[in-house]
């Protein structure tokens, strides 16, 4: 059964006119995490016990660099959708509703920048 109006079941768009958007960006990024997950454990046990400069050497070359920098790409924007789902979910207060939401858009931001920056410290070598 269908609850969506036509106009709704042509654009593809639910009752909320984005939460299917939301949805599809919430699995994409689910999936894109599962092999950026395997590749980071792999990497992290391949370096584990190495010497410090293997491992700014291993870490500052594009190839795991980039590869570091889609896992935290991915992982807060996850992170930020699906605890916007639950803050929406389970807070009823609007005014709380909207100040969680923007303060968890704010902490994902900058502690996914300072992850990045971590990253690319290795790679300028600073």
């Amino acid at each position: 059964m269908d609850f969506r109006t036509p106009l709704g079941r042509v654009r593809g768009l639910g009752s909320a006119k984005d939460g299917t958007a939301h949805w599809i960006r919430q699995r994409v990024t689910a999936l894109a995490l599962i092999p950026l997950t395997l590749v980071f454990v792999a990497l992290m046990v391949a370096l584990t016990g190495a010497e410090r400069a293997t491992v700014i050497g291993t870490l500052g070359r594009p190839l795991p660099a980039c590869l570091m920098l889609l896992l935290i790409f991915a992982g807060f924007w996850h992170l930020k959708l699906g605890g916007q789902v639950i803050i929406e979910d389970y807070v009823h207060d609007e005014r709380l509703k909207l100040g969680a939401v923007i303060l968890l858009s704010f902490a994902c931001i900058a502690v996914g920048l300072a992850a990045a920056l971590s990253v690319l410290r290795f790679v300028v070598g600073a």
